[in-house]
């Protein structure tokens, strides 16, 4: 029997735990609680909702469309619409490149976590020197051979995953995973809630701190609704291309955009009375979660069992957006070229691991790169990051949601629109999301680019 090319969600469970997988990442771990507790606090929760409805819902709903409308990945399905010879094709080789790309540094931190998870349940960090493991991160992210290893070992389990299709790998791996991932975020917020940081947590990233508050802080708020929510790279149009006819998109987004903001606000009340319980600045990035988090467990009781739970969450909420990000890639060869699933995932694979080879090298004293730091003042990994998140996604984002507005026929989008969902039907939320999808979003998405390359502090309207 013939390799089944193109696969079918089992059932809408499967696609919703799959695109909550892909939407909840390091980020929501990361880069949330601090961004939070930063501007504003609850006004900033408050803000982001609001841009969560209408800025990262509308245009999940629409990159969805497109993918069960097309039953295509996003080159492929943007050329079923638009014609083999229109530009449009560009908005969706923007999100395969930018899936490749992103993957390519994504799985050089995913692989810290996996170093770290191993680490922890080897039981060294029980007790362990704070000043120690201070400087522990910077020894594993500046050794470069060892950070290679750790890329490549979490890219096989990604590849894993994905060869063995819709149903039987990525489907598979979401209904294990994502509840998983819950259940430790559970147990970790029981744990934190005992800490006698938790209730200065809770007012760090729930207070109305209106002196922390401003401009800024509403297009931070925008920025993270859209890329926290997975959109802009194709992953949400591949996935969508998965479903039924009749599935309610609907729904399901709004399901995905609820688990979403449920992780990241249980990450703020998990980290951060962790680290004010020992009296550590709150931080963002890596710095937080590689650095503070493991020096407050250390001093802790069952500190080995609380540091691999939370390592392996961060390995699982990595794993659960690599899948995705790696489909949109094969999927590409799958479709367009008639590849086989078999070939297609371990040679994009591999080519991002290739890829990531510098990004695992930026931090080490390797030579590797030295030229492109001089030049551009930024290493490979930060390059990466740079080109991917300020120019591949709002670009692509933009497409699709102009697309989705404009160019799809009208009889059409409404039919979509309202497939298998009662709350599709109705004229008014139709009508609305429409005219949002027209004219707010592509306006945020304008504001977002133009705030993450700094313009608005060059020009003085927001804080440096």
């Amino acid at each position: 029997m013939a390799e089944e090319r193109r696969g079918e969600w089992g059932s809408r469970v499967g696609f919703i735990l799959a695109a909550a997988g892909s939407a909840v990442g390091l980020g929501n771990v990361w880069k949330f609680p601090y961004i939070t507790g930063e501007n504003g606090g609850g006004l900033f929760v408050l803000i982001y909702l609001v841009c969560i409805v209408f800025v990262g819902l509308p245009i999940m709903i629409g990159e969805v469309m497109l993918g069960r409308m097309t039953q295509r990945s996003p080159v492929g399905a943007f050329t079923k619409l638009a014609g083999d010879k229109s530009m449009w094709r560009g908005v969706g080789w923007i999100g395969v490149l930018a899936g490749f790309v992103i993957l390519s540094y994504y799985s050089v931190v995913a692989g810290w976590a996996l170093e770290y998870t191993v680490f922890s349940a080897s039981g060294a960090i029980d007790g362990a020197d704070p000043a120690a493991l201070a400087r522990r991160f910077g020894q594993v992210a500046g050794n470069g051979s060892g950070a290679i290893l750790w890329h490549v070992a979490f890219m096989a389990m990604t590849i894993a995953i994905v060869i063995g299709g819709v149903q039987k790998g990525v489907e598979i791996a979401a209904r294990v995973l994502m509840p998983l991932l819950l259940l430790m975020f559970v147990a970790l917020l029981i744990f934190a809630s005992q800490l006698e940081g938790f209730g200065q947590g809770v007012s760090f990233v729930f207070g109305l701190h209106t002196d922390n508050f401003g401009p800024g802080s509403v297009l931070e708020a925008l920025g993270h609704s859209f890329f926290t929510l997975s959109v802009g790279m194709g992953a949400m149009l591949t996935y969508g291309s998965y479903i039924k006819k009749d599935d309610d998109i609907i729904g399901a987004s709004v399901a995905i955009s609820v688990i979403d903001t449920l992780v990241a606000l249980m990450a703020c009340l998990v980290l951060f009375p962790i680290t004010f319980t020992y009296g550590m600045e709150p931080a963002a990035g890596p710095s937080l979660v590689f650095q503070n988090i493991p020096i407050a467990l250390s001093q802790l009781p069952g500190s080995t069992i609380w540091a691999v739970t939370f390592f392996l969450l961060l390995v699982f909420a990595a794993l659960t957006s690599a899948i995705s990000l790696l489909e949109v890639t094969a999927s590409y060869f799958i479709d367009e070229l008639g590849w086989s699933r078999s070939v297609a995932v371990p040679v994009t694979g591999g080519a991002i691991i290739m890829l990531g080879v510098p990004s695992a090298l930026a931090a080490s004293s390797h030579t590797f790169g030295a030229g492109m730091e001089a030049a551009v003042g930024m290493n490979w990994f930060d390059l990466f990051d740079y080109v991917s998140s300020n120019w591949m996604l709002p670009l692509c984002g933009l497409g699709i949601s102009l697309f989705a507005a404009w160019r799809v026929g009208e009889e059409a989008r409404r039919v979509q629109f309202a497939a298998g969902s009662t709350l599709g039907k109705i004229e008014g939320l139709y009508v609305t999301w429409l005219q949002v999808l027209r004219f707010v979003v592509p306006i945020a998405i304008v504001l977002i680019m133009l705030h993450a390359l700094k313009v608005f502090e060059l020009v003085g309207l927001t804080g440096g």
